[in-house]
């Protein structure tokens, strides 16, 4: 099992809030594992990274079709990646929305998360297991 704390953070107003934050490891296209804190959001289909972080782990757009998709934001281009993802001590293949825009948070969506994990979100502990 893993544990993940709630962070707290500032909203709009500057009042605090806590929001479900990850410790998530992304494989590099140089084998190296690259920390990212993303959200963790039951209602992404899929795990959502900022234009730069991809770049960083070596996406590259050659070849690539570009999406569409959508959420509260709106919509928004994304190249889909199958990369590795380690949560805890579990690597998983996983599909990648690498953004073509840096103005997203990056989200730990349910494709293939969720299959490998139960995941419960104890809101009153600030808590969120990956069992």
């Amino acid at each position: 099992m893993v544990k993940f704390e709630y962070k707290k953070e500032l909203d709009r107003n500057g009042e605090a809030v806590y929001r479900p934050i990850a410790d998530v490891w992304f494989k590099s296209s140089t084998n190296n594992w690259v920390e990212l804190h993303p959200y963790i959001d039951s209602g992404a289909d899929i795990t959502l990274v900022p234009y730069s972080f991809g770049k960083l782990l070596g996406f590259r757009k050659i070849f690539a079709p570009r999406e569409k998709i959508g959420g509260i934001g709106g919509k928004m281009d994304v190249i889909c990646v199958k990369s590795e993802i380690k949560i805890g001590d579990k690597i998983i293949k996983a599909t990648i929305g690498w953004a073509q825009s840096e103005n997203v948070p990056a989200l730990l969506g349910r494709s293939e998360i969720f299959d490998e994990f139960e995941v419960s979100f104890k809101q009153r502990e600030k808590q969120i297991l990956f069992s």
